[in-house]
């Protein structure tokens, strides 16, 4: 396989935290592989052979995860992706942020990254989709084209893709599910960028993987209400899990318009959220583009 940046085609560097990732790797990679140039993945301890999987890729570096923040795996988290991006200006055209089970998905994914780099686009939030499956699949598989429902969700509205020289400060909130970011900041017209969360890929994962992730919770996470979704008992917890198979739609259905379809709000079209943007930006920098961008990004 031709490495990504080659050819022309845009260079992407992805950073995310890991911890115990072994059984979502290899769906991971098969996913990113073809448009992503470099990764860094911070590690908080994986015991299960996620390290292993990880230094055996020949694009990964890997760091330990730092907690510069004890008490809160939350906080740090936040710090770390509100920095470490940084150290891909001037080697990348665009930076993704994401968590293993997050896949960043469009039909076309690396023509449009390069359609919306010659259009000026400088960051690209995506809609979000909580997928679900009935039962865990097998090695080899592609997600986004094998399991291909999920339930419109907000929560899952983020600016996980961006050019790193266009944006001074990123300004996260916890989960990076809002940004009020500053710089050069220009959006697509449409919204055609999906985030496709594969945590719930059967029930047996998705409880297990509550269960663990909630051991990783720090005292200020736990007494701010963060991760409160991994301590839902098994009545609540099958009721969001069908609640969504409920609305879940078929992101791969060439009818579905997600600019239409998807009917979470999304901060990035909020007048509020500009408001608040520009209040927050230094006076020089006020004057900067920020739009939305008259290309739509095919």
């Amino acid at each position: 396989m031709t490495a990504p940046g080659r050819r022309g085609t845009p260079v992407v560097h992805l950073y995310s935290i890991t911890w115990n990732e072994a059984a979502q790797l290899d769906f991971f990679f098969r996913h990113y592989d073809p448009w992503v140039s470099r990764y860094v993945f911070f590690d908080d301890g994986s015991t299960d052979g996620t390290l292993d999987i990880l230094r055996r890729h020949p694009r990964v570096e890997v760091r330990s995860f730092p907690r510069v923040m004890s008490d809160s795996f939350v906080l740090s988290a936040r710090r770390l992706h509100d920095e470490v991006w940084k150290e891909s200006r001037g080697h990348a055209d665009w930076v993704v942020l994401t968590a293993i089970d997050e896949h960043l998905y469009h039909p076309a994914l690396p023509r449009y990254l390069k359609a919306c780099q010659q259009a000026g686009v400088t960051l690209v939030p995506a809609l979000g989709y909580q997928m679900v499956a009935e039962v865990f699949p097998p090695a080899g598989t592609r997600l986004c084209s094998a399991l291909t429902r999920g339930a419109p969700y907000g929560m899952m509205n983020k600016l996980s893709l961006f050019r790193p020289d266009a944006l001074a400060e990123t300004q996260y909130s916890v989960g990076r599910h809002v940004a009020a970011p500053i710089g050069t900041l220009c959006l697509p017209e449409r919204d055609e960028l999906l985030l496709l969360h594969y945590k719930y890929l059967g029930r047996a994962y998705a409880r297990a993987r509550h269960a663990m992730l909630l051991t990783g919770l720090g005292s200020a996470d736990l007494g701010s209400g963060w991760g409160a979704q991994y301590q839902t008992d098994e009545a609540g917890f099958e009721a969001e899990f069908t609640g969504f198979v409920a609305v879940s739609v078929d992101i791969a259905d060439p009818r579905l318009d997600p600019m239409s379809s998807h009917l979470h709000p999304r901060w990035w079209r909020d007048p509020r959220w500009w408001s608040q943007v520009i209040a927050q930006m230094p006076a020089s920098t006020v004057p900067v583009r920020l739009q939305v961008s008259g290309h739509r990004c095919r």
